[in-house]
């Protein structure tokens, strides 16, 4: 199909029938084109919307002028090596967002009703009521104050817990006691349930550490801490985690992401009983509601509009 409009590369590790479902009423009147086929010349394509692309992508397409990313993450993105200077945009939307704060409070309150022992006990056939306090009662921290920790932020509050929240810089939330860098401690020393929703950058990677478990109060009415995260994997150090959650320091762990994903069949964290586990799902992209966002995007671009959601690459972010 020839058009006016310049083209755009679709290379997207996602499953190909969702693709093509949503392709087929997207990016009206522009030629589309899928990396994915090894003899499509990609010469033309001034767009490409991109999660976890292959090496060549920049070979194939020189004359790119803006990369999409596939999913609220960028660090796919930014680990690529001689990767050009090109504007990147970040995925922001309201389906990536809901999704996410549902798995978060989905995952909270989980802990707070003690999910997994009552499911260890199911297997044991065993009929023994559990002690469990109230949301009020527990207070979530969440590091990461961006448009997911906000909703997540937001939902908490709804269901009743009592909600912190930390960020590398001040943030000011209506309703919800913030802290900055230098806050970090007195942060953890409050918090029962920790949600990790921090992106992957040179200053979070393996923040997530011993020392940081140690940090987390330990005198609160879920009787021990509960890390839980959907960010990145980077983030944590696993080595620490699964020391941290078979010595009590931690009483259980809610884990989307992992160092190396998929989880290995022979990870130890699969046997954990107090340790919940989803393979990244927890805010899986809509593809239909990733191309209106792109198309969106460019069309603010074509009429010289500024873009949303622009990374800064000195933040990562």
């Amino acid at each position: 199909m020839s058009s006016s409009k310049p083209a755009v590369a679709i290379d997207l590790k996602f499953e190909r029938r969702e693709i093509d479902a949503a392709l087929s009423h997207a990016l009206p009147g522009r030629k589309v084109m899928l990396a994915a086929d090894k003899h499509q010349d990609l010469s033309s394509a001034q767009y490409a919307v991109v999660w976890k692309s292959d090496r060549d992508l920049f070979l194939r397409a020189p004359n790119l002028q803006v990369l999409f990313s596939g999913g609220a993450g960028v660090d796919h993105i930014l680990t690529i090596p001689d990767l050009p200077p090109l504007t990147i945009v970040r995925f922001v939307d309201e389906s990536l967002t809901t999704r996410m704060s549902e798995w978060v409070v989905l995952q909270c309150l989980s802990h707070l009703r003690q999910a997994p022992a009552y499911r260890r006990q199911q297997g044991e056939h065993l009929w023994r009521e559990l002690p469990q306090p109230e949301a009020k009662d527990v207070t979530v921290g969440i590091m990461g104050l961006g448009v997911l920790g906000r909703d997540s932020a937001a939902k908490l509050k709804m269901m009743g817990f009592n909600v912190i929240g930390w960020s590398r810089t001040a943030k000011d939330i209506e309703g919800i006691e913030t802290f900055d860098r230098s806050g970090l401690d007195d942060f953890l020393s409050r918090t029962d349930i920790l949600v990790g929703l921090l992106p992957l950058t040179p200053d979070t990677r393996a923040v997530f550490d011993a020392s940081l478990f140690h940090k987390l109060r330990r005198d609160g009415a879920l009787g021990g801490p509960v890390f839980i995260n959907a960010g990145r994997g980077g983030s944590q150090v696993e080595r620490d985690l699964l020391e941290a959650l078979g010595d009590g320091t931690l009483r259980g762990a809610s884990l989307d992401v992992f160092e190396v994903e998929p989880l290995p069949a022979d990870s130890p964290f699969w046997n954990l009983e107090n340790v919940i586990i989803t393979p990244h799902a927890a805010s899986a992209t809509d593809v239909r509601a990733l191309l209106r966002h792109v198309e969106q995007q460019i069309d603010r671009y074509e009429a010289n509009q500024p873009m949303q959601h622009i990374v800064d690459r000195t933040v990562g972010y």
